[in-house]
């Protein structure tokens, strides 16, 4: 069997659903549950970006806004949410996979599941095709936590490498963030604006149609592997503003059929509150 592809198209999932096929539908949010309880596709349980995705540290100098939890921890939560090795997990959010829909797709692949899914175009997508919505709230079976889960498998780099990177270039740093931050023209959520010194800058924006959907594979892969040329996916460090909307551009990768590279989960976020030198709006 084929492996599934990172992201499923919003007829797709209606197929599942109407052929009564087996699977767990996420909705996975930044913001709170205040949307999710107003409305959501028809069997969705709910995942919060800070209590269930991030270990929120009171000083956000260590780690950033939103810092992964331990893997244990993880296993916990998506044991609760009845969440095995095999089953079948498509999440969505309402921000075009940029909320938190991402960053719970590469958690669950970093500890090695594979069935896993983000929807294309995401919460309206499926609406706008006819997928049900805000029938009563389900509460998830729970599962035996998995054992087996104990570190991330997915590449993930801290603020010494990326110094380092900064400093020598021996790695490749890609912002995420809009052009704007990135100049350091403003910052809505951050102290300083600005950017880590030699980062280039990709907004996740551009991995997107007019629509809000993810371009097609083929032109991704073209687009990172000219971007690229022949660096390897372990010498691109990939940052956001907190380790969250970076995941949607490592989905892009996914979903291209490329190696995914490096993620630094204390992005600017972290950077911007050490001692380290940034660059900062003129």
């Amino acid at each position: 069997m084929s492996k599934i592809s990172a992201v499923i198209q919003p007829k797709e999932l209606l197929e599942l659903k109407v052929q009564k096929k087996k699977f767990i539908l996420i909705d996975a949010d930044g913001g709170g549950k205040e949307r999710y309880l107003a409305n959501h596709l028809d069997g969705a349980y709910f995942v919060d970006l800070k209590t269930d995705l991030s270990a929120i540290q009171k000083d956000t100098k260590n780690g950033g806004r939103h810092p992964l939890p331990l893997p244990r921890v993880f296993a916990q939560t998506i044991s609760e949410l009845g969440i095995t090795p095999k089953t079948h997990v498509i999440i969505y959010d309402d921000k075009n996979a940029a909320n938190a829909a991402a960053r719970f797709w590469w958690m669950l692949t970093a500890v090695g599941y594979e069935n896993i899914q983000v929807l294309n175009g995401g919460f309206k997508a499926a609406l706008n095709i006819g997928f049900p919505s805000n029938a009563p709230i389900n509460i998830p079976t729970a599962v035996p936590m998995d054992n087996s889960i104990s570190d991330w498998k997915l590449p993930l780099v801290f603020i010494d490498e990326v110094e380092k990177a900064s400093k020598t270039k021996s790695k490749t740093i890609v912002d995420v963030r809009a052009k704007n931050r990135y100049d350091g023209l403003i910052e809505p959520l951050d102290l300083i604006a600005g950017h880590i010194p030699n980062a280039i800058n990709i907004p996740l924006t551009e991995n997107l149609d007019e629509l809000g959907f993810f371009k097609e594979p083929s032109f991704l892969q073209e687009k990172y592997s000219e971007v690229f040329k022949d660096k390897a996916s372990g010498d691109i460090i990939v940052h956001c503003g907190s380790g969250v909307t970076a995941c949607h551009t490592l989905l892009a990768f996914a979903y291209a059929g490329l190696a995914v590279p490096n993620l630094y989960v204390g992005s600017w976020s972290e950077w911007s509150r050490s001692e380290n030198e940034m660059i900062l709006a003129k």
